[in-house]
């Protein structure tokens, strides 16, 4: 992987440095949001599925 990195242009490798944290942080963001969606509406499933059995 080292030696597609070296193969960059300076330009190329100074939007990398630029906008790389940036789409890790969002792709990031995003696992988690899904995550948490799909957590939200498992609990939410468990609950309407219990509610009547008391």
């Amino acid at each position: 992987m080292n030696e597609t990195i070296a193969n960059l242009s300076p330009k190329q490798r100074e939007l990398l440095d630029k906008y790389l944290p940036w789409l890790l942080a969002g792709g990031a963001a995003w696992l988690v949001a899904r995550g948490l969606r799909k957590l939200a509406w498992t609990a939410f499933g468990m609950y309407w599925a219990f509610h009547f059995v008391r």
